[in-house]
């Protein structure tokens, strides 16, 4: 059952979202030290979740502001404009600051992030009709009994939709993956495609 949206949840969201921005709580493991970027409103009816900002995306504090995020809104065929309405699409990665370079890309997402606040801020979105799932850290927090790869949690999207949806990073890095794996941009993209625009047109997809 939804909670019931109210100017009181409203406020309560807000001011969750000052302390998330003012977050400093694995400073010393940031190399450019903590910039959390995050976007949310109480009426949001898609969540993304991903992995964590990448350099581009902290210097500019605009989350998927980078050529994975031109992928990921080819997907959902959504323009910039609607994508970076909070009022439409929260976006919480699971670390929410920049972790720095390691020897074969980013860094993972910092442990502590997740678990710090999406607990507060998930009951907060009563509206969200549809999460995704956007690699396998989010997965493996929020589908725990998935399979241990990415592909076979992928091609099972269907256990978990239209709740949470598991998905492949659309970084470039992963345009080989998707060259092996076609059925992903056949079947599961025209899927997530039809269910947000009818979210975000305020119709119910289930109906």
């Amino acid at each position: 059952m939804k909670k019931k949206l109210t100017a009181a949840s409203t406020q309560q969201l807000d001011n969750l979202l000052d302390q998330v921005r003012r977050c400093t709580i694995c400073a010393d493991h940031l190399p450019l030290g903590p910039r959390p970027v995050i976007q949310a409103a109480s009426s949001a009816k898609l969540l993304i979740i991903g992995q964590a900002p990448g350099l581009r995306v902290h210097e500019s504090g605009i989350p998927w502001h980078d050529p994975s995020g031109d992928r990921l809104r080819r997907w959902l065929d959504i323009d910039p404009e609607t994508f970076y309405d909070p009022r439409q699409i929260a976006i919480m990665p699971m670390g929410l600051c920049y972790p720095g370079k390691g020897k074969s890309g980013d860094l993972p997402p910092r442990p502590e992030c997740a678990p710090q606040w999406h607990p507060h801020v998930l009951p907060l979105l009563p509206e969200v009709g549809m999460t995704l799932l956007i690699g396998q850290y989010a997965q493996q927090r929020y589908l725990p009994d998935s399979p241990k790869t990415l592909t076979d949690t992928v091609r099972q999207w269907r256990n978990w939709a239209p709740r949470y949806i598991p998905m492949p990073h659309p970084s470039p890095r992963n345009t080989l993956w998707l060259k092996k794996n076609p059925w992903f941009e056949e079947e599961v993209v025209p899927y997530i495609r039809e269910y947000v625009h009818q979210l975000l047109e305020g119709q119910d997809p289930s109906s």
